[in-house]
């Protein structure tokens, strides 16, 4: 069974910023892409970043400029650089990876919030 494990949650104030880490119990390369996901409290799910295997990224509009994906073949991860950070992304973010046939993998989730 494949797990991927959030980490790097928490509160930090507006303008802050976070690294949230998503390690896989599998080789980086089992996953065609790489997604982060988040969930605020009433709304639904969304994607903010995505990354494929040879790197190219993609950015929900709200997070272009601020937030940065990135993976780490050596250790199995990818990671959520947030910038900036704002009050309405606080959330529940969420780590997805898509291997083939369409097989998805969640984690379990890491609480980001923003607050001063």
């Amino acid at each position: 069974q494949v797990q991927l494990v959030e980490s790097g949650g928490g509160l930090v104030q507006p303008g802050g910023s976070l690294r949230l880490s998503c390690a896989a119990s599998l080789r980086l390369f089992s996953f065609n892409t790489m997604h982060w996901y988040r969930q605020a409290p009433g709304k639904q799910r969304e994607l903010v970043a995505a990354i494929n295997r040879d790197a190219t990224t993609t950015y929900s509009d709200a997070v272009k400029g601020r937030f940065i994906i990135s993976i780490d073949n050596a250790n199995n991860a990818w990671y959520l650089q947030m910038n900036s950070l704002k009050i309405e992304e606080t959330a529940v973010y969420y780590c997805k990876g898509v291997r083939s046939w369409g097989n998805e993998d969640w984690g379990q989730g890491t609480q980001v919030t923003v607050s001063s």
